[in-house]
């Protein structure tokens, strides 16, 4: 969308709603600047970039060290000139939060980077940090195309649009993570020497959430003070909560229209060499295994297989992902869909690692009632910009 606002001070001057990058939303003029202004997370280094033209854009970055601020108004100066420009506002693309302190912390300080570490994504950010991709908003297909393999009736492909841009979880949350806010160890995996890098399960939707305010959505996102959504957003500032289910499957897909976000679709319904590189799942290790298995079977160590193409892990396979939303059929084209209004069960994502190949692919659903648990699902978290 191109807003062409005070024409004749400014020029071709275009603030740029494009959610794959960012959005400015207001425009002034300034002496000899143009100010543009947007909503912004305080803390978060936001970089402007500009570009003169959209069909073969070529971005620059104003900003190259990002501009910090101390409160939700964003805003940038820059240099007036006659030439027709277009302005994205983008925050960073990595936030990790600090759970080293453990559950009786006042605080988890969160921090910012635009690249993964030296090193990449150690243990550590699977145990005491936590660390979230940023994934562009954008209009994609959800659902699955009508000659996929093994596909159900109910993945009608439709168009969805997600109008921000916002965080995910790189890995599924593990049971150290958990540990860190809540200060118990509910899996079923208990082997001490793997256990803090295995994705947390047996966690209900209201373990997450809460069994009050928690329970509310879509009317609301409110989430009870003291279930863990609650505890990590007073301890970090920070809106987190379980991502919606088009959310995860934008994530998950990455650009991909394939029943694996790897680009491949699956030749067998059960066993297929496709699956078994991006994820655990019955046929690479998931079908046997005892609480006290290392993490050669049952659920794998978070990070073990090939991520999808915007570098998250295990949307295939290892544990089912809680939702946001009610599980119900999809209504066709939507713009920020929030699932249904009401339901019996919240829906899931992803596939488990007891799971066939075809239980796992990107647009496969399946729901639970908020209060159930199992030891095959967990969950990773979000965060919607502003």
């Amino acid at each position: 969308m191109c807003v062409k606002t005070m024409r004749c001070i400014l020029g071709w001057l275009c603030a740029l709603a494009v959610p794959a990058l960012g959005q400015v939303t207001n425009l002034q003029a300034v002496a000899n600047s143009i100010r543009l202004e947007w909503t912004a997370i305080p803390g978060n280094p936001y970089r402007v970039y500009a570009t003169p033209d959209l069909v073969e854009p070529a971005w620059a970055n104003l900003t190259p060290a990002g501009a910090v601020f101390a409160d939700a108004q964003g805003f940038h100066l820059a240099p007036m000139g006659d030439e027709k420009h277009f302005y994205s506002a983008m925050a960073s693309d990595y936030l990790i939060v600090d759970l080293s302190g453990g559950p009786t912390a006042p605080n988890y300080p969160v921090s910012y980077t635009n690249v993964p570490p030296d090193g990449g994504w150690t243990d550590e950010y699977k145990t005491t940090q936590l660390v979230l991709r940023r994934i562009p908003g954008g209009t994609f297909t959800m659902g699955s195309p009508t000659n996929e393999s093994w596909r159900w009736d109910e993945e009608v492909p439709h168009a969805v649009t997600l109008s921000k841009d916002y965080y995910i979880g790189v890995f599924e949350v593990t049971q150290r993570q958990w540990e860190r806010v809540m200060g118990n160890w509910p899996s079923y995996f208990t082997n001490a020497l793997y256990r803090e890098f295995r994705p947390v399960e047996r966690v209900a939707y209201r373990d997450i959430r809460g069994t009050g305010t928690g329970t509310n959505w879509p009317a609301d996102g409110n989430v009870d003070a003291d279930s863990f959504l609650g505890r990590l957003r007073t301890k970090t500032g920070q809106a987190f909560d379980l991502p919606t289910e088009a959310q995860w499957e934008r994530a998950c897909r990455a650009g991909t229209a394939t029943a694996l976000n790897s680009g491949f679709d699956l030749t067998n319904i059960y066993a297929d060499v496709h699956m078994k590189a991006v994820g655990r799942y019955a046929y690479n290790g998931g079908s046997t295994y005892t609480a006290n298995s290392n993490t050669n079977s049952g659920s794998a160590k978070v990070g073990s297989y090939q991520p999808g193409p915007w570098g998250t892990y295990d949307m295939h396979g290892n544990v089912w992902e809680w939702c946001l939303d009610w599980y119900g059929e999809y209504s066709g084209a939507a713009r920020d869909p929030a699932g249904a209004v009401s339901g019996p069960s919240r829906t899931e994502r992803g596939g488990g690692f007891n799971e066939f190949a075809a239980y796992c692919r990107s647009a496969n659903r399946f729901a639970s009632a908020p209060d159930e648990w199992y030891f095959n699902l967990g969950f990773r978290l979000a965060e919607t910009l502003p």
